[in-house]
């Protein structure tokens, strides 16, 4: 009886923890861009430079905004760029759905609203590159080129081997318990000692949470917000002490397969100037993928990053920022 009466009080004072810091945290970290209203919800959108071609960013699964910082402050010296959250992701608003149609609706009303100028050139990463084929395959008229940031493999993910499944499953698991720590506080304490240069209790509370795999996602994905600027550090902690972003990315791996298989489908529309970048460490399945589309579509072109992981927006900000000049030229 005594144990259940402290395990609830820990869980009470959690949850205060957690709601008490949400609420500083909105008060003291306002959406650096604009907020637009699309009617159901709004989207966050940071909006830099102006001409006459603009550049799209479609950030990966769980990401926002701000993993494109590196090569949207160069582009935007001769451009107009937007970079936007995604629903559920950053700054935006909740996610009611993660399914492609969703997503293509809200970046259409997105755009509309906010006046960017058409056609543009859209770059996405990983799962932001089969958002990105989606859209230059539905509505040609809008999208004047592409560059693909290490895409995730439709081919790979439309008909997934059992490993593939494996992977997604204990993605979505892990995200699950992200959802519920973010609700009692605990990844908000253990970023906040990240912040401040403590690593291993962060370590030991993920390993205790989510086992070895867990704990080595966290080392990981660490060490790829440490290549941002320092100022987007604080953002990107933020967005990670909410349960919001957990869920969200729980429902955007249910959604893969069946996105994956639409863009399969749809590949051979594509009639824009496209450029495939391929991660140095790609597997021989992502390669052959990355290959695939580059054959498939009308105009286009691999092109090897070898020094570079996933994360080539962060590894190699100078191959991509190439890349979109030389669409836009």
């Amino acid at each position: 009886m005594i144990f259940l009466v402290v395990l609830a009080l820990v869980i009470a004072a959690g949850a205060m923890y957690q709601r008490i810091g949400a609420a500083r945290d909105t008060r003291r970290f306002p959406a650096p861009g604009s907020m637009i209203d699309l009617g159901h919800h709004r989207l966050h959108a940071e909006i830099k430079g102006s001409g006459s071609t603009a550049v799209v960013f479609e950030a990966g699964v769980a990401a926002t905004s701000l993993s494109w910082s590196l090569v949207q402050d160069e582009i935007a010296k001769s451009g107009q760029t937007i970079a936007y959250d995604r629903a559920g992701l950053g700054w935006s608003d909740s996610a009611e759905s993660c399914n492609l149609e969703a997503i293509l609706a809200d970046l259409r009303a997105l755009l509309d609203r906010a006046q960017i100028a058409s056609p543009r050139i859209v770059v996405g990463h990983s799962f932001g590159g089969l958002i990105a084929l989606a859209y230059a395959a539905r509505y040609p008229q809008e999208v004047a080129g592409l560059v693909l940031v290490d895409p995730a493999g439709a081919s790979e993910w439309a008909h997934p081997t059992q490993a593939l499944q494996a992977t997604r499953a204990h993605g979505i698991f892990l995200s699950r318990v992200g959802e519920l720590l973010a609700y009692l506080g605990v990844v908000r304490f253990a970023l906040n000692l990240a912040a401040r240069g403590s690593g291993a209790v962060p370590r030991l509370i993920a390993r205790a949470s989510s086992g070895k795999s867990g704990a080595a996602f966290t080392e990981r994905m660490l060490g790829e917000i440490r290549k941002l600027p320092k100022q987007a550090w604080k953002g990107v902690q933020l967005h990670w002490s909410t349960p919001k972003c957990f869920r969200t990315s729980a429902l955007s791996l249910a959604a893969l397969p069946p996105i994956a298989a639409a863009v399969l489908r749809e590949t051979e529309k594509i009639e824009a100037p496209t450029i495939v970048l391929s991660a140095g460490n790609s597997s021989p399945a992502q390669r052959a993928d990355h290959e695939r589309l580059a054959r498939t579509v009308r105009h286009g072109r691999l092109q090897i990053v070898e020094d570079s992981g996933h994360w080539i927006l962060l590894d190699r900000a100078d191959v991509v920022v190439r890349a979109i000049r030389e669409l836009l030229g």
